[in-house]
């Protein structure tokens, strides 16, 4: 077995019941590694009664994306295949996906397109993954990115352990940013793969206004920490003019200047190679319609 399913879960346990089901249906039944982050909803006795071959990780507190951390110290295959409590791979893609990390050394990350259910519409984030700008090596089986989305992604586990996984002061919310930059710089690439297709059927149960309020304190804090300082400042300017002005943005901004201390402490510049390729991304993300913090 060349890859393992990661899904991190808190408080959904219906919605990931669903999910645990199809993924039971995969070609050659992967290992799958659950990580519950302290629900209280009954969530892990679900698992272990209705998915009892399911590896069930319970956290005494709420990790957010570092459960995925947790989740790879148990993992002993070369990839895993990333998903959240609301996401699920269609039965080929994850063939698809450990197959171009077997074909590409360098590779450290295939994301899929992603297809939002009911319907299966493409998700607006798929266009820019399609279309991205990024420059990469010719041998990268699709284009490249500058960064990826970890419910629709396969790592290679050891790039990710490389790279120190998610940092716990991210939390949760746009967490891959840093990851991906650290990846590049230790020259590892990201891609998108067409063919390798994810689902997205979002839950209902969502704390939109805690994930804005990470979302934009962890751009920022992302932005301080790699960007040069005119890279920096541009970016922070653009996100100011667009972010609405609420009691949201408002928690953000406080909680991302009360970490400034700690950004000046653990700031290290992307090498030049790296800056080069995030500076390709300044156009689409102040175009984006799948990045906005209006939630």
């Amino acid at each position: 077995m060349r890859h393992t399913v990661v899904v991190i879960t808190r408080d959904r346990r219906d919605s990931l019941l669903a999910v645990l089901a199809r993924l039971r249906d995969l070609p050659h039944g992967p290992p799958v590694i659950v990580v519950d982050n302290a629900s209280r909803d009954g969530t892990p006795e679900a698992v272990e009664a209705e998915f009892p071959r399911v590896r069930l990780i319970r956290s005494p507190e709420n990790l957010g994306a570092v459960a995925r951390n947790l989740a790879i110290d148990h993992v002993r295959t070369p990839y895993a295949a990333f998903c959240d409590d609301d996401t699920w791979w269609e039965p080929d893609a994850p063939a698809r996906a450990a197959a171009l990390l077997d074909a590409h050394p360098r590779l450290a990350v295939v994301t899929g397109r992603i297809l939002v259910d009911p319907g299966g519409r493409e998700d607006p984030i798929v266009p820019e993954l399609r279309d991205s700008p990024v420059p990469g090596p010719p041998w990268l089986p699709g284009p490249a990115l500058g960064s990826f989305l970890a419910g629709a992604s396969m790592v290679r586990v050891e790039a990710f352990r490389e790279a120190g996984g998610f940092s716990p002061r991210l939390w949760l919310g746009g967490e891959e940013e840093l990851l991906s930059a650290d990846l590049m710089t230790l020259g590892w690439h990201l891609c998108y793969a067409a063919d390798v297709v994810v689902h997205h059927e979002p839950s209902p149960v969502r704390e939109a206004h805690l994930r804005r309020r990470h979302g934009i304190r962890n751009t920022l804090w992302f932005t301080w920490l790699r960007r040069p300082l005119p890279a920096a400042a541009r970016r922070t300017a653009g996100l100011l003019r667009t972010l609405p002005r609420d009691r949201v943005t408002a928690a953000a901004l406080a909680e991302a200047a009360a970490g400034l201390g700690w950004v000046a402490r653990e700031r290290r510049p992307l090498p030049r190679d790296v800056e080069d390729r995030l500076r390709t991304l300044e156009a689409s993300q102040r175009a984006s319609k799948a990045r906005r913090y209006v939630s």
